[in-house]
């Protein structure tokens, strides 16, 4: 399999979404609808960086969303977007690690993310894609999201530690 060349992330047929944990006994999930990253796969030049749309993102429940669009979480009106840059990639075959800075509300801090490359393949319009999975978790609390409200029963309402999940389909441009 021939990982080399630069892909543009393929956001109709990609998924960036993240879990948490809600009232300590269920998991609420959000995807981000308006993401964009590029990956560049060249040995030890390569690279991966994306953004986010903050206010795209969507929990399956309005006002949810609203909430979380506001100053108790994103606050999108002062900080649009939600981006990673690489600082390295370490691909052995279709396992590897991407670190680098994850930046949200703007706060900036290093991350890994597992990843999984599920293989290249040429679909019906010419195009090839790579396919690839990444995972990592962060606690909020680092970027400055600490709303939170506590219940009768013990615990928090919302978890500090949130899970990534990215599900991608990129196309090769060169």
């Amino acid at each position: 399999m021939n990982l080399n060349g630069t892909f543009q992330l393929d956001a109709s047929h990609s998924s960036v979404a993240f879990v948490a944990r809600h009232a300590m006994v269920t998991k609420v999930r959000g995807t981000f609808n308006e993401v964009e990253a590029t990956i560049v796969l060249d040995g030890e030049n390569s690279k991966v960086q994306g953004t986010a749309q903050a206010a795209s993102i969507d929990t399956g429940n309005s006002d949810r969303d609203e909430h979380v669009r506001g100053d108790d979480f994103f606050a999108v009106e002062q900080h649009p977007t939600i981006s990673f840059e690489s600082t390295s990639v370490e691909l052995n075959g279709e396992k590897g690690k991407v670190h680098g800075n994850l930046e949200i509300k703007g706060n900036s801090k290093p991350v890994t993310f597992d990843v999984e490359v599920n293989g290249i393949a040429e679909d019906p319009f010419g195009n090839t894609r790579l396919g690839f999975e990444a995972s990592t978790k962060i606690n909020r609390k680092d970027f400055g999201i600490d709303f939170n409200a506590p219940l009768n029963t013990g615990g928090m309402l919302v978890s500090e530690e949130i899970k990534i999940e990215i599900d991608g389909s990129a196309i090769k441009q060169d």
